[in-house]
């Protein structure tokens, strides 16, 4: 870990006062409120100084999973969202980021507070058969998710000139030598270089191909029943169950913790993860809504007539940093999930995220309906989800468990009010 976690854990977790309090208490009485308003100033900055070191120490593990969140399903509905209705979905996908934020903080907090994945603390503090039984439902959908990832990243390269016999054997290799030396921060590091080309890549598409035309209205002119599965595909897409096992473990394994250092990188990886989507909604609006996405030669076609020459391959390179980054961090949380739920030692998650999504590699040949599968997907997520957030829940309650950052009754109300808001949504589908 860097020199500075060291320092900012010395500070924080030594019994001597911290750079604030010696502040403090070191200028005494004031003689003038202008003398007190400084101090009072300069306090607050050495608070705020603190409080980012803090967040440079244990960034990673929440940001991963938002960036993640942003995988090659989710740009595809998004995508889809503006194609068929416009801006019609925007508000909902801005709306979303309040639970997200709220379930995800309290994932975040789980493992800072208990140093555990989630897997091995519904093994210990319920049981075994229900932490497989959780695990499980994941396992399937998590592969369904390999698909939806490899085939959306053999349509980028294939924008780009690579044909998918070729590009696909390839990803897989690169997936594994990601995590070949089984360190977690050193397999961190090259993810938060794949989320920053995520980043990048969409904010030079946004540019390249938004827009804003008074032609469309944020509010749908009207609402019928694929309307309402879209809602519930784009909810689905926003809290998926792998986001809880990958970020309660990634952040127990993190060498210093910070309950409110790790609620700040949440918020602003829950904010940057749906300006991206918003930004894919707003840039997909002059697409037709029949479009093939799973054609890279028409989808190509399509997205230079709206931003351009060179909008296809910045798009692309988009796709494949949200595809690969979200098969690694998916790969991650099922192998971890897994090997959590039935106390698995040693080396037993690394052959399992070898052999897990080896099986998609081959399926993504014979497939064909890419937006059937990942929009079904999306639905079918809200349903898995609702196990392992319950379990999660009641574990944030637990005060033995949790001690001072076991939830309050306000919390209590955002967490439990975000998840009825996420399955309701989910139940739109069937409407």
């Amino acid at each position: 870990m860097l020199n500075l976690s060291k320092d900012v854990a010395r500070q924080c977790n030594s019994s001597s006062p911290s750079p604030l309090t010696t502040f403090t208490s070191s200028t005494g009485k004031t003689n003038g409120s202008a003398s007190g308003q400084s101090n009072k100033g300069a306090g607050m900055l050495d608070g705020l100084k603190l409080h980012f070191s803090e967040v440079r120490s244990v960034f990673g593990p929440a940001w991963l999973v938002m960036m993640a969140d942003v995988d090659a399903a989710s740009v595809i509905t998004a995508m889809q969202s503006g194609a068929s209705y416009k801006y019609g979905l925007i508000l909902v996908l801005l709306a979303l980021i309040i639970p997200l934020y709220f379930i995800m903080e309290v994932a975040g907090r789980v493992g800072a507070a208990t140093k555990k994945g989630l897997g091995e603390l519904v093994r210990e503090n319920f049981s075994r058969k229900l932490s497989i039984a959780l695990s499980f439902p994941m396992a399937i959908t998590d592969f369904l998710s390999y698909v939806a990832e490899y085939a959306a990243m053999a349509v980028g390269l294939a924008i780009i000139g690579v044909p998918p016999i070729i590009s696909l054997p390839i990803i897989y290799v690169i997936h594994i030598l990601v995590v070949f030396k089984h360190e977690y921060e050193k397999a961190e590091k090259y993810l938060l270089g794949v989320s920053s080309v995520l980043l990048l890549a969409y904010i030079f598409f946004m540019a390249r191909g938004v827009s804003i035309s008074s032609a469309y209205s944020f509010i749908p002119s009207k609402i019928d029943r694929d309307f309402l599965f879209l809602i519930a595909a784009n909810v689905g897409a926003v809290v998926m169950p792998f986001m809880l096992f990958y970020q309660t473990t990634a952040t127990a394994k993190k060498a210093y913790h910070s309950v409110k250092a790790t609620r700040t990188e949440t918020l602003v990886g829950a904010i940057f993860s749906e300006i991206i989507m918003v930004a894919i909604v707003f840039a997909s609006v002059g697409l037709s809504r029949d479009i093939a996405i799973s054609d890279n030669a028409s989808l190509s076609s399509a997205i230079m007539n709206i931003g351009g020459t060179y909008a296809p391959y910045i798009f692309a390179i988009g796709l494949v940093a949200a595809g690969f980054l979200g098969l690694v961090v998916i790969s991650l949380a099922g192998s971890w999930g897994v090997v959590e739920a039935l106390n698995l030692k040693g080396s037993t998650w690394f052959k399992i995220y070898i052999a897990e999504s080896l099986p998609a590699v081959l399926l993504v040949f014979f497939f064909n309906n890419l937006v059937g599968l990942v929009l079904t997907l999306m639905v079918a997520l809200i349903f898995v989800l609702i196990g392992p957030v319950v379990a999660m829940g009641l574990l944030a309650q637990n005060k033995k468990l949790m001690g001072e950052h076991a939830l309050s009754p306000f919390d209590k109300i955002t967490f439990w009010g975000s998840v009825v808001v996420i399955v309701a949504c989910g139940l739109l589908a069937f409407v």
